[in-house]
């Protein structure tokens, strides 16, 4: 009988093989399913995350543009310095790498050194160790040949006068963003647009990197500043805040033609190239930021809106004889111990009589003197080119009461910008039209340059009015408070200022805003100069004794710098004169301050207007002998005129200051009734130096 096979086995596989297939459905559905989350749901983060662990980009600025004075010579520029980078995934030893960088660089200490260790242990592969580092440190680093760092050119500002118009043109930070001064108001103009660098890993974790966009350089910017009367400004105004152990002090030049703000000086300063040694306080433009009451200078507001409105008129008496005048609820006003008596509408300006401004203001009334106010520009912010402006404080009229006129007659209870004071100044040295301060003159983006024209923004007052006014002011300084700004050369019309100071809502006998604003030459103004000094301490306490001479000193240096034709007693212009066919030369004109782009017209020379006979140089053709031409580089205008009369030959002059070239050359022959093309800059190549040019500092 045949044995039955056991199968009780079976049913044990078959449930086995069911498990077995039921953990492999699974298992499958799982990894399906977690492909379907890897590759679909999760799929743009983890594509991200694995962009940032094996690559990283990182942005490169731009090349920004030049800054450039009036004349094209260089302000701000940006030169290539080395930053220091790391790729911490290739540091092995991190905290040896950190301790061996804080020693190579410059001023790192135990904290800087913390913080570099914590940067290069990052899971990243590019972190900064220091970015434009200074060409030693970059040489340390490079001597240590440590693994994992490496350099990578970067721009850096540059600021080849240290601190000539530092608050004007500012500064750039770390990330070349301008920060202050026309480097942060056009830092879209100047700054360009940023390149892009990647920085990839491979599998090994070594970097290597690749550019994605090259940075575009920013645009230059030309300035109205003139860097010889900047030197000059700053020169002086230094000397005499020192002198006069002030706080401080700021001083602007401007051209009353247009606008143009020439020279923009503030004490104390400090090297842009460092600003971060610097304080804040050194880094203030005073010009624009410090808010004053001007005192006597405001009277210019008062008497122009007394003239213009016909309620006064020079000759016309004011009795100030009792030297103070009383309000109630407030101390009476005085003459600060003066009894003037029975004084002129033009003397109560000339001798700055509080009492007699109060009682021209009074009569002007507070509507009136509200809107002459405002025809000034006070009260709002003068120029777009300074964000930073102070937009000063003026009362409503309507809110004016007897007590507060008086005050705003005399440029009390009234806040102003000294360049809103040198604005005005210069609307009543033009003739009466207020124009915008600017300080930037073009852009230039490429071979296209982009010109800022000048802004008139109202007529303030009329032409008699400004005329009237300016004759005043002339007094002034001929026989008033004013005295100390007369020049020897050139008549000035200006005014003086003393306030005092508001020292806890209380005003203080011992600290003072003293300045003096004016214009010169004042018939045919070229500058407008203002100077303020905050509460000097030796020397006196006046506009008249402090600011005066500070303005004399710039002003008279600037008039020469610029070649300006004096008014008084001047020298007669030689006249070269050769026969009805050719064009008689005159030195004066040769010798003009302004160059074809400032778009102005001199009138006739000074001697010429006033009557004096002019010199003139000539010699009948029949009487000029042969010869050489001699080398006539380094001379003046006139005295290069006279040499060339002498030999019998006409001239054409180009340019301003002594002569640099000249054609025909040296050592040509002298034909007689010839002409000499003479070209005439203030550099003068004889010597390889630029006629009162201001030094240079040095190149770290």
């Amino acid at each position: 009988m045949a044995v039955q096979p056991d199968l009780a086995w079976r049913p044990t596989l078959k449930r086995r093989l069911l498990v077995a297939a039921g953990v492999l459905a699974f298992w499958a559905v799982g990894i399906e399913t977690r492909l379907i989350v890897l590759q679909v749901w999760q799929h743009d983060d983890l594509v991200a995350r694995a962009d940032r662990q094996h690559s990283d980009s990182q942005t490169t600025a731009a090349k920004r543009g030049d800054i450039f004075d009036r004349h094209g010579r260089l302000l701000a520029y940006s030169v290539d310095a080395d930053t220091i980078y790391a790729v911490p995934t290739e540091i092995a030893d991190k905290k040896k790498a950190a301790d061996d960088l804080c020693r190579a660089l410059d001023d790192c200490d135990k904290k800087n050194r913390d913080q570099l260790l914590e940067r290069l242990s990052l899971k990243r592969a590019f972190v900064y160790v220091k970015r434009r580092a200074a060409p030693f440190e970059a040489k340390r680093v490079a001597a240590l040949e440590l693994e994992g760092v490496g350099f990578m050119k970067e721009s850096k500002r540059f600021y080849p006068n240290r601190e000539l118009a530092a608050q004007l043109i500012g500064y750039v930070g770390v990330d070349n963003v301008g920060l202050h001064g026309v480097e942060s108001t056009y830092d879209t103009t100047v700054r360009g647009r940023e390149g892009k660098v990647l920085v990839q890993t491979d599998a090994r974790g070594h970097a290597f990197s690749r550019l994605e966009r090259s940075p575009t350089a920013g645009a230059s910017i030309q300035l109205t500043i003139d860097e010889h009367l900047q030197y000059i400004a700053e020169r002086e105004l230094r000397a005499g805040v020192e002198s006069a152990r002030a706080d401080g002090g700021t001083a602007v030049v401007m051209d009353p033609h247009n606008g143009e703000i020439l020279a923009m000086a503030s004490w104390p300063t400090f090297n842009p190239n460092q600003y971060n040694l610097s304080k804040v306080e050194a880094r203030r433009n005073r010009a624009v930021q410090d808010l004053y009451e001007p005192g006597s200078t405001f009277k210019l507001v008062t008497a122009s809106a007394a003239i213009e409105e016909g309620v006064f008129k020079p000759e016309d008496l004011i009795d100030v004889s009792a030297g103070m005048i009383k309000f109630p609820g407030r101390k009476p006003i005085t003459d600060m111990g003066h009894s003037y008596g029975i004084l002129s509408f033009a003397d109560v300006i000339v001798k700055s009589s509080n009492v007699g401004a109060i009682k021209v203001g009074l009569k002007v009334g507070r509507e009136r003197m509200g809107l002459y106010i405002r025809r000034f520009g006070f009260g709002r912010p003068s120029s777009p080119d300074f964000p930073g402006e102070s937009p000063g404080i003026v009362w409503d009229s309507s809110k004016l009461d007897d007590s507060a006129l008086a005050s705003v007659s005399m440029g009390y209870q009234v806040g102003v910008t000294p360049l809103q004071m040198a604005a005005a100044a210069s609307a009543v040295a033009n003739g009466g039209t207020l124009y915008e301060p600017h300080v930037v003159r073009a852009v230039i983006k490429g071979d296209i340059r982009t010109v800022v024209l000048p802004k008139a923004v109202r007529r303030a007052i009329l032409p008699e009015t400004a005329a009237t006014l300016t004759t005043i002011m002339e007094s002034v300084v001929q026989d008033g408070t004013g005295k100390r700004a007369k020049l020897a050369s050139y008549a000035v019309a200006g005014k003086t200022g003393t306030a005092d100071k508001l020292v806890n809502g209380r005003y203080s006998p011992s600290q003072q805003n003293v300045s003096f604003v004016g214009f010169v030459p004042s018939r045919n103004p070229v500058l407008t100069v203002i100077v303020m000094i905050d509460s000097p301490r030796v020397g006196g306490d006046t506009g008249g004794v402090i600011a005066a001479p500070i303005f004399q000193r710039i002003a008279d240096a600037s008039l020469r710098q610029l070649g300006v034709v004096p008014t008084i007693n001047p020298a007669p212009p030689v006249l070269v004169a050769r026969n009805r066919d050719q064009p008689v030369t005159t030195a004066s004109a040769a010798m003009s301050p302004f160059d074809s782009s400032a778009e102005r017209t001199q009138g006739p020379p000074a001697g010429l207007a006033q009557g004096r006979p002019p010199t003139i140089v000539s010699m009948p053709a029949s009487m000029h002998h042969g010869g050489a031409l001699p080398d006539l580089r380094g001379l003046g205008a006139r005295d290069a005129l006279r040499e060339l009369a002498r030999l019998g030959l006409a001239a054409r002059m180009q340019g301003v200051g002594v002569v640099v070239e000249q054609d025909p050359p040296a050592g040509a022959p002298v034909e007689p009734g010839g002409t000499c093309t003479l070209i005439l800059n203030r550099f003068d190549s004889s010597n390889g130096r630029a006629q009162g040019r201001p030094p240079v500092g040095d190149q770290r």
